[in-house]
């Protein structure tokens, strides 16, 4: 049977389009969540994991799967969560704060000043400068929580929308890496959705009736990031497994059909497919 990450779709309708079963809903989340935490070995017994909460409803699913998954697991961690405040919120963070406090979650607000004062001084700043400033103050935070892992909601998509703009842009074969150090190795930065798509965690949030914040550079547009989900969904419409097929991609390279010198043995034979790449009827 092949490998789907994203089991909980249903493309059995007579319009072809996408069915999330809600009474599944959880259940799919979990399991894709706790396949990517086993696969790469992402939490380990004994870890202070610290959920980075932006406001949206990746990181907010994130949060709540992790919650779920730490009273379940065969192994003791822990999960607490926390969010840097940049300047660039569009609503009020109370709302989402209340949520947080009514179900118990231990959740640090953090402003960060040179952040706020960066935009205030260089409103027209980079995605690459705010990022330095944000990874600057998420390692500051998760040390104040005494985390020994920083839980990132990066979702299937920006998995496969990186491995695209890394392709176009800057002549790597990269997507993001599912687990990660930080450059001191102090901390293990892990991605847990990567099997799991928006439109899971789109349906998961609002099924809880998360309060999001949204976010000034999430209405951007003409950037790179907008002609790539642009394109994927022009793309989907007629291809609906493309994700799949690219995700499994990732995981079943054949180094004998690519370029780089460094893997190129043509008296070895490839090996058997990890991630079978699914194929349209």
């Amino acid at each position: 049977m092949p490998f789907r990450p994203f089991g909980i779709v249903d493309r059995g309708s007579p319009s072809g389009a996408p069915i999330i079963n809600s009474v599944e809903l959880e259940k799919t989340l979990l399991r894709k969540v706790g396949d990517a935490i086993h696969r790469f070995q992402m939490i380990r017994d004994g870890d202070r994991v610290a959920v980075a909460l932006s406001g949206g409803k990746d990181s907010a699913t994130l949060l709540e799967a992790l919650q779920l998954l730490a009273r379940r697991a065969p192994i003791d961690f822990s999960v607490c969560a926390f969010t840097v405040e940049q300047g660039k919120f569009l609503r009020s963070i109370e709302p989402l704060g209340d949520y947080l406090r009514e179900r118990g979650v231990a959740w640090t607000y953090f402003r960060d000043a040179p952040s706020v004062r960066l935009l205030e001084e260089q409103p027209d700043h980079g995605c690459d400068l705010c990022s330095r400033y944000r990874r600057r103050a998420v390692y500051e935070i998760a040390r104040n929580l005494g985390a020994n892992v920083i839980a990132f909601g990066h979702t299937a998509d920006d998995f496969c929308e990186a491995l695209l703009r890394n392709t176009l842009f800057t002549g790597k074969l990269s997507a993001l890496p599912p687990v990660t150090t930080s450059r001191d190795r102090e901390f293990r930065l892990i991605r847990p959705l990567v099997y799991v798509t928006e439109e899971i965690t789109r349906a998961y949030a609002e099924s809880l009736e998360i309060p999001l914040v949204p976010c000034s550079c999430s209405q951007k547009t003409g950037t790179v990031r907008r002609a790539l989900r642009d394109l994927f969904r022009d793309l989907e419409g007629e291809y609906p497994h493309l994700k799949e097929n690219i995700l499994s991609a990732m995981g079943n390279l054949d180094t004998r059909r690519l370029l780089d010198t460094r893997f190129y043995h043509p008296e070895i034979q490839p090996p058997s497919p990890v991630f079978p790449i699914v194929t349209e009827p």
